[in-house]
């Protein structure tokens, strides 16, 4: 018997435990896999001595974000390390457009593509600064963000804040029209919309290359010293200082529900352990309510509603160990720790629509990762640990011949920009949709976000129609997962908010809190 019953050891969940521990809560966390970590996780998939980020690997959103910021990780051994320059964009024909921590030089690169550019970027990152607090407090905290909103709100005056709410849903590309005339920052706006599922021309995408770039500029796109899993190890180093505990290897197969509330959950051993105060679960929302809950307890409305759940796309991620550095023919791009490559703006509108068509892109675009460049300590003196990932069409099935010419195709176009790449690569592993839900069940088909990006699915409509909220139909069962508000990105918010929902509901107010949620909950779902 605990007081709380964390499902999935990933960043929300162990963030999710920091709080409820820090509260004085006597916390579980029941972890599947072997070891903690989620999509954070470090391995030496290739080569003995060259370390690979199994899933995630840079770290914008965890760097920037209040809640990681407030637990101190650095107090638990956590490191950020930084690659000289953040990110390059290789247009085909070999032009880069430079992201650097250094404003100077990103407006001097964008300037290059379009006289003036480079005096808009700048003012476009002041206006960032000018309400980054506010700014991220309401994309990241509990939705509805009342004070954060009315500090925007009184920063920008309503005009302002009206032209920025509008500025926020438009598509990438007409973002980047109305505010640059070149080439280069319109594709570094495009281009960080794609860390998501959302192409140049969808509506909302601009939202998301904005912040993407402009958290670059403020606190770039760092990486844990010595591998994604340091992020995890300092949450766990953390947790267990303040009375936590992880237990790996120990799948929850079962929700216990009675008279409408969460009572605990089993194991797949077995064990029955009993849950006084909460719940929470950092698995997708459709797993938590139709497997672990059982469609039968949940009302109609809300079965279909998960029915229609829409993932983002699927995934195919390959991992190089390299004898040396990338021989980049355009040097802008040696220094970068991310690289985007193989289309330009259009191109990048192309391989969206093939996808939405269920085509494989012709021309895909690809995300890169120059690790050992980032974090020294990530292979030998002299070589690099690499990666680069594409999306792929969720309903193909994809064989292990098909996905290592895939592979191949990547590296072909690798091999394109940098002259001698394959002549460097000692080692390699490839891994499809299915290789990456296998090693984490919650990236179903490869769907790296826990669902799509798109504006039908965020704020009160994420995971399904509601109030954006950690509260499910279940009285004292928490969603802390990425399908939940604020979405995907190693942020730890949507587990922050979970732990902040479950203590509300069990403080002097509680009775009130949870009478409110189940009369939310009859009119969301009748």
């Amino acid at each position: 018997m605990v007081d709380a019953v964390v499902i999935g050891a990933g960043p929300n969940g162990l963030v999710a435990a920091n709080l409820l521990a820090d509260a004085g809560w006597d916390v579980l966390v029941l972890e599947g896999a072997d070891e903690p970590g989620g999509a954070v996780k470090t391995a030496e998939l290739t080569v003995p001595g060259f370390r690979h980020d199994v899933f995630s690997a840079f770290y914008p959103l965890g760097a920037g974000s209040p809640v990681v910021q407030e637990l101190d990780l650095g107090s638990h051994g956590l490191r950020w390390e930084h690659a000289p320059d953040v990110l390059a964009h290789v247009f085909p024909d070999d032009r880069v457009a430079l992201l650097s921590r250094d404003l100077d030089r990103t407006a001097a690169s964008v300037d290059a593509f379009g006289a003036g550019d480079g005096r808009a970027w700048c003012s476009l990152y002041r206006h960032y600064l000018d309400i980054r607090d506010d700014l991220l407090a309401v994309l990241l905290r509990p939705f509805p963000p009342v004070r954060a909103g009315l500090g925007l709100l009184r920063t920008l005056g309503l005009g302002g804040a009206l032209r920025d709410a509008r500025a926020l849903t438009l598509p990438a590309r007409r973002f980047g029209e109305e505010l640059f005339d070149g080439d280069g920052a319109r594709i570094l706006l495009a281009g960080n919309a794609q860390h998501t599922d959302l192409g140049p021309d969808q509506a909302g995408s601009a939202v998301f290359g904005w912040l993407l770039c402009m958290l670059a500029q403020d606190v770039g796109f760092p990486v844990p010293r010595g591998g994604a899993g340091g992020l995890v190890d300092a949450l766990v180093a953390r947790l267990r200082a303040a009375g936590g505990r992880v237990e790996c290897g120990r799948p929850v197969t079962k929700v216990h529900v009675g008279h409408g509330r969460a009572l605990g959950v089993r194991t797949a051993d077995g064990d029955d352990i009993r849950a006084t105060r909460a719940v929470l679960a950092d698995v997708p929302a459709p797993t938590l309510l139709l497997d672990l809950v059982g469609a039968d307890l949940l009302p109609g409305s809300l079965r279909r509603d998960l029915d229609r759940f829409d993932w983002d796309d699927a995934t195919l991620k390959v991992d190089w160990a390299l004898s040396g550095p990338i021989p980049w023919r355009a040097r802008d791009a040696a220094g970068a720790g991310t690289v985007h490559l193989g289309v330009d703006l259009n191109g990048l509108a192309t391989a969206t629509h093939d996808l939405d068509s269920g085509r494989v892109p012709g021309h895909p675009f690809l995300l890169m990762g120059q690790m050992t460049t980032a974090d020294p300590s990530r292979s030998p003196a002299g070589t690099e640990t690499a990666w680069a990932y594409t999306h792929l069409p969720r309903a193909k099935k994809w064989s292990a011949d098909e996905l290592a010419r895939a592979a191949d195709q990547l590296e072909g176009i690798v091999e394109h920009h940098a002259p001698g790449f394959r002549d460097l690569v000692l080692g390699r592993s490839v891994a499809g949709p299915g290789d990456l839900e296998r090693a984490n069940p919650s990236l179903s088909g490869g769907a790296i976000n826990q669902g799509t990006a798109g504006i039908h699915q965020q704020l009160v409509f994420r995971p399904t129609p509601g109030l954006a909220r950690p509260d499910t139909v279940v009285d004292g069962l928490f969603l802390a997962g990425a399908s939940a508000h604020p979405g995907g990105g190693v942020h730890g918010s949507a587990g922050a908010n979970a732990a902040k929902a479950a203590l509300a509901a069990q403080s002097w107010y509680g009775p009130a809190y949870r009478a409110g949620m189940r009369r939310v909950t009859r009119a969301l779902h009748g």
